[in-house]
């Protein structure tokens, strides 16, 4: 029910995915209060995504991985790496082709340039909605965030991480990289994983969200 995956971005042997989402099943809303009950909300989506990896309906992983599974290797919640973003809205921008981890390609559009700053630094990252998903019931406010980082190919997937978002009501927005996801197609070679783009990589290490995952 939330990591991840979607009904565009994630094709399984070449058939559209049926997951909730769109790059995945992630999270209900990316958008929780920084303040308040910030820490219950993070442990919350934990513990949801491991639930959705445990259910052989809508788990990524294979069965020999999912048998034994438990959970999956997270950062420890860190509020700090919840940040309140500046949304540049980009309605001149043209749909394109974002390439996959297989041969199909995504329809995006970058819907907004999100700014913000981290750990004392400033940054932004380009938020993608998809053309197609928005015509979908329960999607028409749905965003895509995928990111780079320093912690890519160590302490996480080598692809990258996302972050699902919803359009926000106002000019600004939450990013919660503590709900920070791994695409599927780092548990299951046979899905088609959007690729980040590099205008969308971050100088620096967020430590926080899914870690990479270990095969037992």
């Amino acid at each position: 029910m939330r990591l991840y995956f979607l009904i565009l971005v994630l094709i399984i042997l070449g058939a559209g995915c049926t997951g909730k989402k769109k790059y995945h099943d992630v999270v209900k809303s990316s958008t929780a209060s920084i303040a308040g009950n910030a820490m219950d909300e993070i442990l919350k989506f934990q513990e949801e995504l491991n639930a959705e990896y445990k259910d052989p309906e809508s788990s990524p992983l294979p069965d020999r991985f999912r048998k034994n599974f438990e959970s999956l290797d997270f950062f420890s919640p860190d509020t700090s790496y919840a940040v309140r973003a500046k949304l540049q809205l980009t309605p001149e921008a043209v749909p394109f082709m974002m390439p996959t981890t297989t041969d199909r390609e995504a329809e995006e559009v970058v819907y907004g340039v999100a700014h913000f700053t981290l750990k004392g630094k400033p940054y932004q990252l380009e938020i993608y909605q998809s053309p197609s998903l928005i015509l979908q019931e329960g999607y028409s406010d749905y965003l895509f965030l995928p990111f780079l980082d320093k912690t890519n190919g160590e302490e996480t997937y080598t692809g990258g991480r996302y972050i699902d978002l919803r359009i926000p009501k106002g000019d600004s927005l939450t990013i919660d990289f503590n709900r920070a996801y791994n695409p599927y197609c780092a548990y299951n070679k046979k899905y088609s994983c959007p690729i980040v783009p590099k205008v969308n990589t971050l100088d620096t290490k967020v430590l926080a969200g899914v870690k990479a995952f270990a095969k037992k």
